[in-house]
């Protein structure tokens, strides 16, 4: 599904570097105005391990992926798609968790910017009044050193007519803020944060995040259906555990879902 509505300007990367300020030098910033996807670019040919985190930034994806081989729909100037490849150290936790990370940081730039309501989906979409504005995909490379490539897409101003299959209600940011920021004071909030995250998650894996994500946690004790291959169960969503296990309260007794191939829905 390709729709081309308004052209989307490139960010002003000075602009850009002066209000990341002292975290300028911690990134590589780059913007492209289409690739096929900004995970994709960077899992094929990842950049030299300089010390930096690697960004880049894309007006358009043409094959944008989201989960479970999922297209991942974005439009120019309606929505803003960018991956980071993160290196860690060679002692770091594994990344069971770290989608969730990433949804934090999310959450906490968007309630700095001004939008309330923000919550949780486990274990990779942001919501805010319970309607979906942004997504997360992170996958590893297999390097010597463990390295995540993290694609974020977020919905700034939608089509009127658009249509998302399987996404459930979707909203954008100049809906929830009336006014959408500058592109320059969108990307700083969003790296401001997530840097720090990685950082924390890093050294400590998810457990000191945990109560934090917690308290965002879109489902907490509601009753929910996860599916997959081989998995279909009811139950009431208990949260997450240190690792980002999801824990559910099944009839049976509580079961922990990775993961994997599975979706998390409202029960019926």
């Amino acid at each position: 599904m390709n729709i081309s509505p308004a052209h989307a300007p490139a960010p002003d990367l000075a602009a850009l570097t002066a209000a990341l300020g002292s975290l300028a030098s911690a990134f590589d910033i780059r913007w492209v105005e289409e690739c096929t996807s900004t995970n994709s670019v960077l899992l094929d040919a990842p950049p030299e391990n300089d010390g930096r985190s690697h960004v880049l930034i894309a007006a358009r994806q043409n094959a944008g992926r989201g989960r479970r081989g999922r297209q991942w729909l974005s439009w120019p100037g309606a929505s803003l798609t960018f991956s980071v490849l993160w290196r860690f150290a060679p002692d770091a936790p594994a990344p069971a968790g770290l989608s969730l990370a990433v949804g934090l940081a999310l959450a906490r730039a968007l309630e700095k910017l001004g939008t309330s309501s923000v919550t949780l989906k486990w274990p990779n979409d942001v919501l805010v009044h319970g309607a979906k504005i942004a997504g997360i995909l992170v996958e590893v490379l297999p390097e010597r050193t463990l390295t995540a490539v993290i694609g974020i897409g977020l919905n700034l101003r939608l089509p009127a007519d658009v249509v998302i299959p399987e996404s459930g209600a979707v909203t954008d940011l100049a809906c929830e803020l009336g006014e959408l920021p500058a592109l320059e004071t969108l990307l700083a909030a969003i790296l401001s944060e997530l840097h720090p995250m990685l950082t924390t998650y890093a050294s400590t894996g998810f457990a000191l995040l945990r109560n934090a994500w917690q308290q965002r946690n879109a489902f907490a004790n509601l009753p929910v259906r996860v599916s997959g291959e081989e998995l279909d169960i009811s139950g009431l969503c208990l949260g997450v555990d240190e690792e980002g296990v999801l824990l559910v309260r099944t009839d049976e007794g509580p079961r922990r879902v990775y993961a994997g191939d599975v979706s998390l829905r409202p029960a019926p």
